[in-house]
């Protein structure tokens, strides 16, 4: 018993840690990263050891439009209808006996405090905050990570499925960039070697005739 429960903390210990690996690709939402994990789930790839890491996670607060007395009433009394129903059919349940109208008398009940409720919210609550907004927790990107012995085999798949979002390259390994035009009046860039053929000199010009040459002249 003892080692068992000791074996199930380690693990709960170990999620509870940013998964280590080699970054596979990146995607700017989450949803294509979650493609992409779909993508090789469907190769028969060991998703198992695949993670998805949110970076630069950023707290959203999206406005929803400006709050009025209507609008706290009406929220009030749709969140209370709906616990009231919850309890009303609860009662049903647990009591066959009893009829519809205690659902029914449930379900107004639960409105009206609702919307009561709500009222007196906003009213306390009206200078400091006068307008509906919903909480988000975003990231600015989405990493999928892999063990480095199947890095280079998730790549591969991800690129022969159009899923390859930014690509990461193996460590160690640059990625190369095709070679920007260059216009023969450039200088050379840094680093790079040039090339010269050897200078030829003016050809001989050929013998006047008449006239004797150095080889004749010893003869």
């Amino acid at each position: 018993m003892s080692s068992s429960q000791s074996s199930n903390q380690g693990r709960r210990l170990d999620d509870l840690q940013i998964p280590r690996g080699d970054t596979v690709a990146s995607f700017e939402t989450y949803r294509q990263a979650q493609e992409a994990v779909d993508l090789l789930a469907q190769s028969d790839f060991p998703v198992k050891s695949i993670s998805i890491i949110g970076e630069g996670l950023k707290s959203v607060e999206r406005v929803t439009g400006k709050l009025s007395y209507g609008r706290a009433a009406g929220a009030g009394a749709l969140s209370g209808a709906w616990l009231g129903l919850f309890f009303g059919l609860l009662l049903v349940i647990v009591n066959p006996a009893s009829s519809l109208l205690f659902v029914g008398a449930a379900v107004l009940i639960g409105a009206a405090f609702g919307m009561l409720f709500m009222v007196v919210s906003y009213s306390l609550n009206r200078r400091r905050r006068d307008f509906t907004s919903v909480m988000q927790v975003l990231a600015t990107s989405y990493s999928v990570v892999a063990p480095p012995d199947i890095a280079n085999r998730a790549r591969n798949l991800l690129e022969q499925g159009g899923k390859g979002g930014s690509v990461s390259s193996p460590a160690g390994v640059p990625s190369q960039q095709p070679p920007a035009n260059h216009h023969p009046s450039d200088p050379p860039p840094y680093g790079e070697r040039i090339e010269t053929s050897p200078q030829q000199g003016p050809a001989p010009a050929d013998p006047q005739p008449g006239t004797s040459t150095g080889d004749e002249r010893d003869r």
